[in-house]
């Protein structure tokens, strides 16, 4: 029989339980294109992958020597939304390890994410995964400070009623990893094969205590 072994299990969303980077990658791809900035769906990822776009102003203008408009963001969000409404799925096995961490933990889980929460709760619904998470939702858009900084980690560690420091967090970017450890959690790191060879070792230095490769082993790592 497993035992918890942490207070609470704080959840990334993109990359972690719902396969949303190369959709939304994907759009943002084309759309700076669009403005004179062109690169493969692998190099956008590697650029984006665990950045809020919007955060992301001064680079997309230096490439693209185009101001970066609140409508030119509207119209991404909107084309985004649309690509994960059609495509999004589950990351593999994600349900069923939730299903058993959320009867672990007594349903003591968040999800802490760095994206805008129509996003969030969005994909979650679409992947079958809201039932878990709901009023337990905490997007960096309302935060002080986005990932890296531990903001939206602290934030669902006191909503739930417990330190920080005795969560698990689970996390599959840099930058992600890097807010678990500032929040003072124990990240668990997510690197599935197809992350690439060297992210396993970049997910490590960041801090994480953990890597682990298949969803279906979460919850015994847990508990």
């Amino acid at each position: 029989m497993l035992i918890p072994k942490f207070d609470a299990v704080l959840f990334d969303c993109d990359g972690v339980l719902v396969d949303s980077e190369p959709i939304t990658n994907g759009v943002l791809r084309d759309m700076l294109e669009e403005l004179g900035w062109t690169l493969t769906l692998a190099e956008c990822m590697r650029i984006f992958v665990g950045k809020a776009v919007k955060d992301e102003r001064a680079l997309i203008e230096a490439r693209t020597g185009q101001t970066f408009t609140e409508d030119w963001l509207a119209q991404f969000r909107e084309r985004r939304n649309a690509g994960l409404t059609h495509g999004v799925q589950p990351i593999a096995g994600v349900v069923e390890a939730v299903a058993k961490i959320h009867t672990l933990y007594g349903g003591r889980l968040a999800c802490a994410s760095g994206a805008d929460r129509f996003k969030v709760e969005l994909q979650l619904q679409k992947c079958g995964l809201m039932a878990y998470f709901k009023g337990r939702i905490f997007s960096g858009h309302e935060m002080p400070r986005s990932k890296p900084a531990p903001d939206v980690y602290l934030a669902a560690a006191a909503t739930l009623g417990v330190n920080a420091r005795r969560c698990a967090v689970v996390e599959d970017t840099v930058t992600g990893v890097m807010a678990g450890v500032a929040a003072g959690a124990t990240v668990f790191g997510y690197s599935p094969s197809e992350a690439g060879h060297d992210a396993p070792a970049a997910l490590l230095q960041a801090g994480a205590a953990t890597i682990f490769t298949d969803m279906r082993d979460l919850a015994a790592l847990l508990g």
